[in-house]
């Protein structure tokens, strides 16, 4: 089953627009201003939704849908927010509870008639939706299981998120569609006279970025002495000004290299600026000189960065049977956008959509969390996946003692 480049783009505009929709309501209902940050369609493994928002609490407000499209979709605030966003549509109506989940509820349904009718126009077809229904969990908990499938493991999520101007405040729409239905729809809506991703190698893709990802989880552990393991690994598709969003706002150091090959593009090994230090101590035999990311942190942060992505990037070769060089690293020390801005905009000057190959590294020993990123060339990405043979999909391990030569 194939789809189009420019029909993945449609479905992630049609959702961005749907979530500006609804955030115009909340602005008319609560005087709150508030806007869509980014809207991104994200295939990952069905365990490994919602990963994002472990630590939290929050309130959300869920639909059911059936119809052209089929699945669940719920609006998530942080209960901070929920508070207030109440507050707003009734004062006083975060200090009773009743009140409040009647105000959050209220908000939401009108909120999400608005996100699924807009589903529905564009599609020109009917998508009935259930009443919402309150719930306050922590973490990904919030959220409804994603749909089961006997024939796929891993699953298509639709999800914006919204801020809330002035605000360090952020709320979301998740859309969880069964995966078949939405790929026949995306395929109806695309051009056939057009490049398309196959969507089975594209999952096949991300299986083998996950492989990678262990593969340089294993060099951390063999380079530093801490246990790590591979958290998540994702394949997103956003708008190129959108691609600079998918990294935080944090300070991070770490590396960056330019891959050539098929596929061409750039890959970033990052870490924030706690677990460099952390994981830059376990690799030095002596103490540093200073406070903070030293000169002496860099260095070995740049040669692990140098470790993690040969890893990395040969378990691609071996697997798309293909040559992929990478230029030296570069050492990084920056805000995570201003780290991604300029290499998103050298993949933009070929295309208008891109694909983010995400992977996040963690351990429980120590504090230590480390992201991979990957921002391949569209065009070549696809010619590697019309070649791939799934077979060998798990080979993706990299000879360790040809790295080190």
């Amino acid at each position: 089953m194939n789809v189009d480049i420019q029909s993945l783009g449609t479905f992630n505009q049609l959702a961005h627009e749907g979530a500006q929709q609804a955030t115009q309501s909340l602005a008319q209902m609560t005087g709150i201003d508030a806007v869509v940050d980014v809207t991104k369609i994200t295939l990952l493994d069905r365990a490994d939704v919602g990963e994002g928002l472990t630590g939290s609490e929050f309130v959300g407000v869920q639909f059911g849908f059936e119809g052209a499209l089929e699945g669940e979709t719920v609006l998530v605030f942080d209960t901070e927010s929920a508070d207030t966003i109440a507050d707003s549509l009734m004062p006083g109506a975060s200090d009773d509870p009743a009140m409040a989940q009647s105000s959050v509820t209220e908000i939401g349904n009108i909120m999400m008639s608005g996100f699924i009718d807009g589903w529905a126009d564009y599609l020109d077809s009917t998508i009935d939706h259930s009443p919402p229904e309150y719930i306050e969990k922590s973490g990904k908990d919030v959220l409804p299981e994603a749909p089961e499938s006997d024939e796929h493991q891993q699953v298509f999520v639709f999800k914006s998120e919204i801020e809330w101007v002035g605000e360090s405040v952020n709320f979301y729409i998740y859309m969880l569609p069964e995966y078949e239905p939405l790929a026949e729809m995306m395929m109806e809506h695309g051009d056939p006279e057009a490049d398309a991703i196959p969507i089975d190698k594209l999952q096949t893709f991300n299986e083998m970025t996950t492989s990678g990802t262990r593969q340089a989880a294993g060099n951390v552990e063999m380079m530093t002495g801490i246990p790590t393991t591979a958290e998540v690994t994702e394949i997103s598709f956003a708008p190129i000004e959108d691609v600079p969003k998918q990294i935080g706002t944090e300070t991070y150091v770490g590396t960056v290299v330019e891959f050539t090959g098929v596929p061409s593009g750039y890959l970033m090994v990052l870490f924030d600026e706690i677990s460099a230090v952390t994981v830059a101590e376990a690799m030095m035999p002596v103490e540093t000189d200073g406070d903070g990311v030293t000169d002496q942190h860099k260095a070995a942060i740049e040669e692990l960065g140098n470790i993690m992505t040969s890893g990395f990037v040969d378990g691609w070769a071996n697997v798309l049977q293909t040559s992929v060089d990478h230029t030296p690293p570069r050492l990084v020390h920056d805000m995570g956008r201003s780290i991604v801005d300029p290499l998103a905009a050298q993949v933009g000057q070929h295309q208008e959509h891109a694909f983010i190959i995400n992977s996040t590294m963690r351990t429980d020993d120590v504090e230590f969390n480390a992201e991979i990123h990957a921002l391949p060339n569209e065009k070549e990405l696809r010619e590697a996946l019309e070649d791939l043979d799934v077979e060998r999909a798990d080979e993706t391990e990299a000879d360790v003692e040809q790295i080190f030569e």
